[in-house]
């Protein structure tokens, strides 16, 4: 991996946990000095955070993490509660016998951080279920497009689960699509994934609350 992809993903991890907030400026002497790198890798990283949309690049004023409005915020997540549940759809009838026994570990290896009440530790396990849905789609421009807005969403989707008793009703949706498509039913599937993913009413105002928390 090239010095600029690891400090992308770097960069990424410090803005999906909260370390870097919406707002944050991102200045390329600090971040070259705080990695040991040149700045040349740093601006790379920059370069491809702002093509992800996690950064904006503003003229004379540096980087900048991006701040969305409620409404933006919404639009976002109903396209990725759509490409979920396509994924969804198609995994149910595209799984092989490997894939789905995989999806079944990964769903139970969330059990215990939902247990400890983790929930960092639960958004990792998380992030690998939800891809191995992606690849379980064998439809390799909709893993593309459902990966890259993830990326986009990751800090928020983060931040859901710190809403109380969100890790246990995420788990159990988790098993609602896990059992829909051990069953081959692909609109039940997708079903469950759209609604996991929604953030309509309580769901919305409890992520836009804990939203301004993190920017107060």
């Amino acid at each position: 991996m090239k010095i600029s992809e690891r400090l992308r993903e770097s960069i990424e991890e410090q803005i999906a946990t909260g370390e870097l907030a919406p707002g944050s400026s991102l200045d390329e002497l600090t971040l070259a000095a705080q990695h040991g790198v040149s700045r040349t890798p740093v601006r790379e990283a920059l370069i491809q955070l702002a093509a992800e949309g996690l950064i904006e690049l503003r003229p004379r004023k540096g980087a900048v993490v991006t701040s969305l409005e409620p409404a933006r915020l919404l639009e976002m997540f109903e396209v990725m509660a759509e490409l979920e549940a396509m994924c969804g759809r198609l995994a149910a009838r595209r799984m092989n016998d490997a894939e789905r026994q995989a999806l079944v570990a990964l769903h139970e290896a969330c059990a215990g951080a939902r247990a400890q009440g983790d929930p960092d530790a639960y958004f990792y396990g998380n992030e690998r279920f939800h891809e191995a849905l992606y690849a379980g789609s064998h439809n390799g421009f909709l893993r593309q497009q459902a990966q890259a807005l993830h990326r986009r969403l990751r800090p928020y989707r983060r931040l859901q689960l710190r809403v109380r008793r969100r890790l246990e009703v995420s788990y159990a949706e988790h098993q609602q699509v896990v059992d829909a498509i051990l069953h081959g039913d692909a609109e039940a599937a997708a079903a469950a994934l759209r609604s996991h993913v929604a953030v309509q009413g309580e769901r919305f105002g409890d992520l836009v609350a804990s939203l301004q928390q993190l920017t107060a």
